[in-house]
């Protein structure tokens, strides 16, 4: 961080946008535009003002803290090559909390007890397994040991988890032994995380490996349930995981912009606010 005499060189809303960002983690452009009435231009040059004193992290679509175990990749937007951070998983933790609890408590109203599932890796998919620790009987397959930690010996649930290699702080398990496992299992139910929509209302994410144990869970799970915070509904990622149409529902905080919604009106997608 800088010290109190470069802060001193920033405006009042600078220093509230710094304060938002260091009391939840992270924040688009979006809603720092709407909060300070101000335009999104605006707010992209004073994150790129304190970006570049080092007072915070800048994302594909908002700010974060800087200084925490953080990955780049680039990908193309609108024709213009554009570094991409993805957020580590101790920061991702830390974002939107309250949303992803809400999150959580209605995908678990979805899924009736002595369902079968899979649950994928990410925060928001832990905090779903959070609120189905209530569930009995329930039968579920999962390559997130965080996951499958906070189900294990509640209520009768069996947990089985996903043979491979694990991938990075959030523990999940990738590889073709966790493919191999996830092909065996036909379930009731997939809970899907994402890390980002594309123009037409497509899911994204960032990580190949992960990505194919995702597809193949998708493929055989009989209903989909997709779940993210409403910041992923602002940002582009690097694959597309779900067309329209291969997911059922999606949970967040909030609805899509309105082209999205629209797409997954037509498709027949059930959107929840929770």
């Amino acid at each position: 961080m800088a010290d109190a005499a470069t802060t001193e060189t920033i405006n009042e809303r600078q220093r509230r946008i710094l304060e938002r960002v260091s009391l939840h983690g992270f924040a688009t452009i979006e809603i720092l535009a709407k909060d300070f009435d101000v335009s999104a231009q605006t707010i992209r040059r004073d994150i790129i003002l304190l970006d570049s004193l080092q007072l915070l992290q800048r994302f594909h679509g908002g700010a974060g803290l800087p200084g925490e175990a953080l990955q780049k990749q680039t990908e193309q937007d609108a024709g213009q090559t554009e570094g991409v951070v993805r957020l580590g998983y101790v920061q991702k933790r830390r974002i939107a909390t309250e949303a992803k609890a809400c999150i959580g408590a209605a995908t678990a109203r979805l899924i009736p007890d002595a369902a079968s599932l899979f649950l994928d890796v990410g925060t928001t998919v832990e905090a779903v397994a959070e609120a189905l620790r209530q569930r009995h009987g329930l039968r579920v397959f999962t390559n997130s040991l965080p996951t499958a930690s906070l189900l294990a010996a509640h209520n009768g649930n069996e947990v089985f988890v996903c043979g491979g290699s694990v991938r990075g702080a959030d523990g999940s398990l990738v590889g073709d032994a966790a493919l191999q496992a996830v092909r065996r299992v036909r379930p009731d139910f997939l809970v899907l995380g994402f890390s980002g929509l594309d123009d037409d209302g497509a899911l994204m994410d960032f990580d190949i490996d992960k990505a194919a144990v995702k597809a193949a869970m998708l493929a055989n799970a009989r209903q989909c349930i997709a779940v993210g915070d409403s910041s992923k509904f602002q940002r582009h990622s690097l694959l597309r995981i779900a067309e329209v149409g291969q997911f059922d529902t999606c949970v967040s905080d909030a609805l899509p912009g309105a082209a999205v919604a629209e797409a997954w009106r037509r498709a027949g997608i059930r959107m929840i606010v929770a």
